[in-house]
């Protein structure tokens, strides 16, 4: 829910915001498991080396949400590829 519209984030990231950096797994785990991602916007997470991986939804569409919010967005490119 911290990762503003228009930008994005990695499990990694997100472990080591938790002080856990070897808590990658868990926060993978934990966002494959959203089942409201209308409301809580998992499709905002991607790989450290910036590939898109692992949405519910299928990688199309993770990847045509963050195409329209960038469309959107006047910040610093997204991280992906």
């Amino acid at each position: 829910m911290k990762v503003p519209y228009g930008t994005t984030s990695t499990y990694l990231a997100l472990a080591k915001k938790n002080n856990n950096e070897k808590a990658v797994r868990t926060v993978a785990n934990a966002n494959g498991s959203n089942a409201i991602a209308i409301i809580i916007p998992c499709h905002r997470i991607i790989g450290s080396d910036g590939k898109l991986v692992g949405y519910g939804g299928g990688l199309p569409i993770k990847k045509r949400l963050l195409k329209l919010e960038k469309s959107h967005f006047n910040g610093p490119e997204f991280l992906f590829t």
